[in-house]
C-alpha cells in the first residue's frame, strides 16, 4: 500500500496523504493501478458533465481534469522532449534543450497536438465509453515501464527521473499491466484495438527513442505517457465505434 501511495504521489497531485517511502522498484509496477484510478475520476466526471452539455464539451471537460490531477507532469515532459528531439541537433544538443525549462515552438505545438487530439478521440466514443476512459490512462502510465525496463538513463550525472534506472527492474515489474489487459477485455472486439494499438505505439516510440538518441530522460517517459493516452483514444474512437 505504501508504494502505490508513493506512486500516486509522484505522478498525480492527489491528495492521499504522507509517504514515507520512496522506492521507484516498488513503485513502478503501481503507474498502470495509478491510471485506472485517474480514468475512474475523469469517467465520473465525464457521466456528470453529459448530463449537462453535449460529448464534445464533456470531452474537453475530462481532457482538462486529466491536465489538473497530474499537474500536467507529463505534459511537460513531451513539451520539452519534442523541443529536443524533433530536429537534427546531435544527441548532446538535443538533451540540453530537454533540461532547458523554456519552452520552443515545436513543444508548444506538441502538446497542442496532444491534447486535440485526446479531445476528439474522447469526442467520438460511443460505446464502451466508462470503461475506455478508465483503460486508456493505465495503458499510458503503464508505458512508461517498458522505457524504464529496456533503455538506459540519458543523464546519469543527475536528473528527475535518474532514481528510476538506478536499480534494474525486472519482468515482473509489468504486472500491473494486466489490469488494463483484463478491463480491455470486457469491451468486445475493441480490446484488440487496444491492445494492438498500445503494442504498436510503445514499439514505435521506444524504436524513435532508440535511433534518435539511444537513452530516455524523464521528459521521455512524461512524452511516453501523453503520446499512448492521445494515440489510444484516437484509434479506439474510430467510425465511433
Amino acid at each position: 500500500m505504501k508504494s502505490f501511495i508513493a506512486a500516486i504521489q509522484f505522478i498525480t497531485i492527489l491528495p492521499v496523504g504522507k509517504s514515507t517511502l520512496f522506492d521507484p522498484k516498488k513503485m513502478v509496477p503501481f503507474f498502470p493501478v495509478v491510471g485506472v484510478l485517474l480514468g475512474v475520476l475523469v469517467a465520473l466526471l465525464d457521466q456528470a458533465a453529459l448530463r449537462l452539455w453535449t460529448p464534445p464539451v464533456a470531452a474537453l471537460l475530462d481532457v482538462v481534469l486529466l491536465i489538473f490531477l497530474t499537474g500536467a507532469f507529463h505534459l511537460d515532459g513531451l513539451g520539452d522532449s519534442a523541443d529536443g528531439l524533433l530536429g537534427h541537433r546531435p544527441k548532446e544538443d538535443a538533451l540540453a534543450i530537454m533540461k532547458d525549462s523554456r519552452m520552443g515552438a515545436m513543444g508548444l505545438i506538441a502538446i497542442i497536438c496532444a491534447l486535440a487530439i485526446k479531445w476528439a478521440g474522447i469526442a467520438g466514443l460511443e460505446t464502451h465509453r466508462i470503461l475506455v476512459l478508465i483503460i486508456v490512462p493505465a495503458y499510458a502510465r503503464a508505458g512508461m515501464i517498458f522505457g524504464i525496463r529496456f533503455f538506459e538513463y540519458g543523464r546519469p550525472v543527475g536528473g528527475t527521473g535518474l532514481d528510476f534506472f538506478k536499480q534494474k527492474i525486472g519482468i515482473l515489474a509489468f504486472w500491473g499491466l494486466i489490469l488494463p489487459v483484463i478491463l480491455s477485455l470486457l469491451t468486445g472486439w475493441r480490446a484488440i484495438l487496444l491492445n494492438a494499438g498500445f503494442v504498436a505505439l510503445v514499439a514505435a516510440i521506444l524504436f524513435y527513442y532508440k535511433k534518435r538518441v539511444g537513452c530516455i530522460t524523464g521528459d521521455m517517459l512524461g512524452a511516453i505517457t501523453e503520446v499512448i493516452e492521445a494515440g489510444l483514444f484516437l484509434l479506439v474512437s474510430i467510425g465511433g465505434i
